[in-house]
């Protein structure tokens, strides 16, 4: 059950007179956060603020930490995420963790449906300069998908090749919002953003050799296109890219219910 889904069910109940008051406030007491052990709190009302729920990110956590958060978490939310989660930490956790899903190139595990239904329409599009980009990219992809969003993926189509580009136009023409992924000099962001009519979130990778100083030089690159309507996130966050890419389609109901009104 979902948070909006579970504080309108708990409002019933007590409309119904099916719970006492006294029972439906202990309850709205966890719907704010919760607490795992003294290393972590739980936001179960993030979904209700921001339209996400909150995700874990596995990276410095041990195994049994990330057990116990995802234990509370799975019981209000039917999709958990823990990002960043080597081969290593997988092979652990699913041995503890009941139906966990790992996703190898994203380095994302996951408690999900086998079949996850697309919640919002339009299409995100994720592109990536060079095939050594990809783990940043399927971060990216598999945030996006998870979390109920048609996603499509044009994969190693650097400016070095640009005809590679060039020859997909119609999968960029069909895309809602495009996730550029590259590392190197940075350069596909700018020369994408100049193509197409939506926005364009550029995410800058540590692949490249000494003078891109682990994903510096592409940064500054993006930072510094000269296409207009480039979104820049931080080096390999693949994972906040997808997130701003999905807020960006989740509220463009509200733009039109503006213009409606």
């Amino acid at each position: 059950m979902t948070q909006p889904e579970a504080l309108r069910a708990l409002l019933e109940a007590v409309a119904d007179g099916k719970i006492t008051p006294d029972i439906a406030f202990d309850s709205l007491k966890d719907l704010s956060y919760e607490s795992v052990g003294e290393f972590a709190k739980i936001d179960n009302h993030r979904q209700l603020r921001t339209g996400f729920p909150e995700v874990i990110w596995g990276q410095g956590k041990t195994i049994d930490q990330i057990v116990q958060i995802m234990s509370v978490m799975r019981q209000h939310n039917p999709v958990v995420i823990a990002t960043r989660i080597e081969q290593s930490v997988y092979t652990e956790l699913q041995k503890k963790v009941r139906g966990l899903r790992y996703y190898e190139f994203a380095r994302i595990c996951a408690i999900a449906p086998s079949e996850i239904e697309i919640k919002f329409p339009g299409q995100i599009g994720i592109l990536s300069a060079g095939t050594a980009d990809l783990p940043v990219a399927e971060e990216a992809a598999v945030t996006a998908e998870l979390s109920g969003f048609h996603v499509h993926r044009l994969l190693d189509v650097g400016v070095a090749g640009i005809h590679r580009l060039l020859s997909n136009r119609h999968l960029l023409e069909s895309s809602s919002v495009l996730i550029i992924v590259a590392g190197m000099e940075g350069a596909l962001p700018s020369v994408v953003a100049g193509l197409v009519d939506c926005p364009v979130i550029a995410v800058p990778t540590s692949i490249g050799y000494g003078a891109s100083f682990s994903g510096l030089a592409p940064l500054l690159t993006m930072l510094n296109s000269c296409a207009a309507g480039v979104g820049v996130v931080n080096i390999d966050n693949g994972f906040g890219a997808a997130i701003l890419a999905g807020q960006i389609l989740r509220t463009s109901d509200k733009l039109r219910l503006a213009s409606q009104s």
